[in-house]
């Protein structure tokens, strides 16, 4: 008896997981597009502006904060898509079981449907922070070059 109330009682818990991932993979998502537009206005003048001023210790903090913010999108991305995949999976056996089979083709939907955003944001961030690190990794070296000529 003990087995089935901790089963019940981690499968409602688990079910109720599966909103709040939708809604962090869509925020994520969001924040995954802000970043494209963030760094396409790094490459375009960002990059040379922070040249410009001069200051290695700023354009270190300002990298190394935009290179984390990619790195966590494309960490927590696929994270969510995953579990976005499996909770809903569970109820969807269930229904296979019953005959549901509308219940499955729903649950199977939604699990590949957050598989491929969780891996379309990693993917984003993880080429953002490459990217980046080239980036940054150039901006540093020029201002360290011009530090030396001073």
């Amino acid at each position: 008896m003990f087995d089935g109330v901790l089963v019940q009682w981690v499968h409602a818990g688990v079910s109720w997981l599966l909103e709040p991932v939708l809604a962090a993979l869509a925020l994520l998502v969001a924040l995954a597009v802000w970043e494209v537009g963030q760094a396409l206005g790094e490459g375009f003048s960002g990059i040379r502006r922070l040249r410009q001023a001069g200051n290695a210790a700023i354009a270190s903090r300002v990298g190394r904060g935009r290179i984390e913010r990619a790195d966590l999108i494309a960490r927590v991305g696929p994270m969510l898509g995953l579990m976005g995949t499996l909770i809903p999976l569970g109820p969807g056996l269930a229904a296979l079981g019953r005959g549901e089979l509308q219940t499955l083709a729903q649950a199977v939907t939604v699990a590949f449907d957050t598989t491929v955003m969780g891996l379309l944001v990693g993917i984003v961030g993880f080429i953002l922070g490459r990217v980046r690190r080239r980036w940054y990794d150039h901006l540093l070296d020029a201002l360290e070059g011009d530090r030396g000529r001073a």
